[in-house]
């Protein structure tokens, strides 16, 4: 009988809280404190009515009996397609505050399961304290932990902040031509351009935003959740939009968050924030790190004293000073406090990371364990940033691409490129 299943992954880091995932005529629950695990459900038609074939999943988070949050989705046991529900996309999905818990919580709307893609959705749900001041909280002002150097700290970090949101780039794609779009995306994005560049010229305008929020949009969450999730690291590509692209573009011609040569957050929106929050939070310490790794040369980067500008104006009337990385490296968490140098800039620093482009390409993150684990066997050392990235890149897998670009439904490109994914699978 037709079915679809769904793989659920939880973790729970607060007593009292148990989760439930439920389909028609099985459930399971889960309230295992500081342990990841992993659950299949499957959505049978069998456990249908008759002539019925649309079944419903939910995730219900409770704490102490109370229900703090249901989600759900519809699913169609003879297609596997979503047809209602409060999770039919990422955007739905922000993080719930809830009492003094934040609810994490996402759903992987799996396609027929091509270039070995999962054929199974996936939900996932963490549910921890709310973070906004774990270093106040965990490091007490005055107290002898705080005596020690800040360079030991492990920081958590969000991966590409700045692509949080489609605005930047749906802004941007206006009153671009195809032609530009295609060598933009093309070029963003690793192994895609000869693939973009089969779609025809009409097709490529309408699904050029899905391509982005597939292959580019790394987090869904406002900065400000972020930030209250914990996240105390920020790396940032601040450059200006693609020359061709702004040229015909309404966005204003300042610096952006530059995923390859599609923009993202602009960088003073990405101060703006980070200050305010240290502001109303006063024993909170942030490091940001502006790097220009795949920025392409046609996205001008800035000088110095632009960065400094953008800076100034965002620290204008605020009691917070601004520390460098000889701060990081040399000074106590104490001192930082007391010396009001909340705020550590970075701009190209020597860094050594996990992340490589082969073992990162993974769809089941193995690869990516391997290559962690070979870390830790000889610890790097010499470098003042150590950076372990946990996100698998399947964007650097063509199949992938030619996948993401078929899930858009565009029937005009739809069968050239289903042959093109065809020979490619053959040919592996």
């Amino acid at each position: 009988m037709p079915s679809k299943g769904v793989k659920c992954f939880v973790y729970i880091a607060v007593d009292g809280v148990e989760i439930e995932f439920t389909v028609p005529e099985q459930s399971v629950k889960r309230s295992d404190q500081h342990q990841f695990t992993t659950d299949h459900l499957e959505i049978e038609s069998s456990n249908l009515p008759h002539f019925k074939f649309t079944g419903r999943f939910e995730l219900i988070v409770r704490r102490d009996g109370r229900e703090l949050t249901r989600q759900w989705v519809d699913v169609n046991t003879m297609t596997g397609k979503l047809e209602d529900g409060t999770m039919l996309t990422m955007d739905q999905t922000p993080s719930i505050f809830a009492e003094d818990l934040i609810i994490v919580y996402g759903f992987y709307d799996a396609g027929p399961g091509l270039a070995q893609l999962p054929k199974q959705h996936q939900c996932y749900v963490t549910v921890t304290r709310n973070y906004e001041n774990w270093m106040r909280d965990i490091i007490p002002p005055g107290s002898e932990t705080s005596n020690r150097p800040f360079h030991n700290m492990v920081l958590p970090s969000a991966h590409d902040i700045g692509m949080n949101s489609m605005a930047t780039s749906l802004q941007l794609l206006k009153n671009a031509g195809t032609g530009i779009i295609k060598e933009v995306l093309g070029r963003s994005l690793p192994n895609a351009f000869d693939i973009i560049n089969q779609v025809g010229d009409k097709a490529i305008n309408r699904i050029a935003p899905d391509i982005i929020r597939a292959l580019a949009l790394t987090q869904k969450d406002t900065l400000d959740t972020i930030l209250q999730i914990g996240a105390r690291y920020f790396e940032f590509r601040p450059a200006k939009c693609h020359r061709q692209m702004q040229r015909v573009s309404p966005l204003e011609d300042v610096l952006y968050f530059q995923h390859g040569a599609i923009p993202g957050m602009p960088y003073k929106t990405l101060l703006t924030h980070v200050v305010q929050f240290l502001s109303d939070h006063g024993d909170e310490i942030i490091v940001v790190h502006n790097r220009w790794d795949g920025v392409p040369d046609d996205c001008p980067r800035p000088s110095s004293s632009e960065l400094l500008d953008v800076l100034n104006d965002v620290l204008r009337d605020k009691d917070i000073q601004v520390g460098n990385e000889d701060d990081m490296m040399h000074t106590s968490i104490r001192d930082l406090r007391n010396e009001r140098k909340r705020l550590i800039f970075l701009q190209d620093t020597s860094q050594i990371s996990n992340y490589d482009d082969v073992a990162n390409a993974t769809l089941t993150g193995d690869s990516m364990v391997g290559k962690l684990s070979s870390m830790c066997a000889d610890p790097p050392k010499g470098h003042p940033i150590t950076l372990l990235q946990c996100q698998a890149t399947a964007t650097n897998i063509r199949d992938v691409i030619i996948a993401s670009v078929l899930e858009a439904d565009c029937s005009e490109y739809g069968q050239l490129l289903f042959g093109e994914y065809a020979a490619s699978a053959w040919q592996t």
